[in-house]
């Protein structure tokens, strides 16, 4: 048991590094004078067991294990607007939740697929 708990430890562990405040609230982006903050709605689940088995003498059998999971999900649901006008929460809709949570899922395909094009055309300059 004591395997068990180490392993939520560490995992829980790891899942307070990943949330703070900047996963909720996102790092300000400023176009021409108007800045927008971004807030998220973050969710997390977890689970952690372990197990131990006995056989009929220690040469047949003997074991023991433990293992952990969990999942999490961002999705934005708004955006604060700082401008000329002043300042205001801007609710994202539906929709457009939608295709951002899409293009943040595109994003890293994207970058995989330049940087693999980047490092072939360098290979064919290296020729």
């Amino acid at each position: 048991m004591d395997d068990v708990e180490k392993l939520i430890k560490t995992t829980l562990g790891e899942i307070e590094k990943v949330l703070d405040a900047k996963t909720v609230v996102g790092e300000p982006i400023t176009i021409e004078g108007t800045t927008l903050i971004p807030l998220m709605s973050v969710g997390f689940g977890f689970a952690a067991g372990g197990g131990a088995g006995k056989g009929e003498t220690k040469e047949t059998a003997e074991g023991g294990g433990s293992g952990s999971g969990g999942g999490g999900g961002v999705k934005p649901i708004a955006v604060i607007v700082i401008d000329k006008d002043g300042v205001r929460i801007e609710p994202i809709k539906g929709g457009m939740a939608t295709a951002i949570e899409k293009l943040s899922e595109t994003i890293p395909d994207i970058a995989a697929k330049l940087t693999e094009k980047w490092g072939e055309r360098k290979k064919e300059g290296e020729k």
